[in-house]
């Protein structure tokens, strides 16, 4: 687990999709955390800087290559007594297929949606506020 005094960092993206998913968000629904919908994100490991994470991380929960187009923002939230940040980048996927297939033990599907839409979907408020800031959406 990399915790720096106390923290929990992890790095994940906001992923911009093409062809068919032109204008959507990839978003990933988790087994775990009783069918949590969020953005693909990890912790960030021992050695890793936040943007090979961030990529990592995209890579493992949706099976899509990427690349970054610039910082997008962060979340913080308690995991028990220890604060999480995660640092998000907006990022494009590098095909319109899958490259991989997608960590089945944690990721029960991935789905693609507007920005709008997926504020309405995604389980948590510091993920809905972060896709709101990006894509210049109103509260």
């Amino acid at each position: 687990m990399a915790e720096t005094s106390r923290k929990i960092l992890a790095a994940g993206g906001i992923l911009l999709g093409k062809g068919a998913h032109e204008g959507q968000i990839a978003i990933v629904r988790r087994r775990r955390y009783g069918g949590e919908i969020s953005l693909p994100k990890g912790k960030i490991k021992k050695g890793e800087t936040e943007v090979v994470a961030a990529l990592r991380e995209v890579r493992e929960e949706t099976g899509f290559g990427a690349k970054i187009r610039e910082y997008g923002g962060s979340t913080e939230y308690l995991v028990g007594d220890l604060p999480k940040v995660v640092s998000y980048f907006l990022m494009e996927a590098e095909g319109e297929e899958a490259v991989g297939s997608h960590d089945e033990d944690e990721v029960e599907a991935v789905e693609w949606a507007t920005p709008e839409a997926a504020v309405a979907m995604l389980t948590h408020e510091q993920d809905r506020a972060l896709i709101r800031a990006v894509f210049a959406l109103p509260r």
